[in-house]
Formats: C-alpha cells, structure tokens, sequence
C-alpha cells in the first residue's frame, strides 16, 4: 500500500455562531477541497467555560461542531490563512498525516 502526505485541518465551531453554511461553502467553491467533514458534538466547552450540552431540556441548539478536511500540505496551509479572517483565534487545529493512494 502506498501512502501520501497530507496535512489534515479541524476547525472547531458551534451551532449558535451560524458559520457552517458559508465554511462549507467556501471550502466547497473557492479552495475547491475534495471533501469535508462535519461532526456534531454531544458536548463540550470552549474558551467561554460554559458547557454545551444535548439535553431534552435544553432546547438551544448551540452544540459543538466540529469540520474536518484534509489536503496537499501548500494547499491546507494556504486555506488556514484565508480561514483565519473569519475563524476565531485557537479554533483551528491542523496535523500531518498520511493518506493510502
């Protein structure tokens, strides 16, 4: 089996901040990625302290989401640095990784 490098990118969002839909699109339609991602968290909490929850009572939906893509290395290095005009500071991880082609 042979492998290539990728980087692999997650930026981390919440449903109340209402990015998804233009993310998506941008990362569909301008950086032209092969595909993304988008997983939806049962809990968690940021830089705010506050937990987000799926509850029945909790009818809010402002759960954790997380977008997941990955890519040539240039090309994901190139996408972050448009991403960090509208991605809040700290809310965008990327790693190496290998790829089976």
């Amino acid at each position: 089996m042979n492998n290539s490098e990728v980087t692999m990118a997650r930026v981390y969002l919440t449903e109340g901040e209402a990015q998804l839909k233009s993310l998506l699109k941008r990362l569909q339609k301008w950086e032209k990625l092969r595909g993304v991602t988008v997983f939806r968290g049962i809990s968690g909490y940021g830089e705010s302290g506050v937990i987000h929850d799926a509850n029945i009572i909790d009818l809010a939906m402002d759960l954790p989401l997380v977008v997941e893509f990955f890519d040539e290395p240039e090309k994901i290095r190139t996408i972050v640095e448009h991403l960090k005009e509208t991605i809040k500071a700290g809310h965008i991880v990327t790693w190496a990784a290998n790829v089976n082609v």
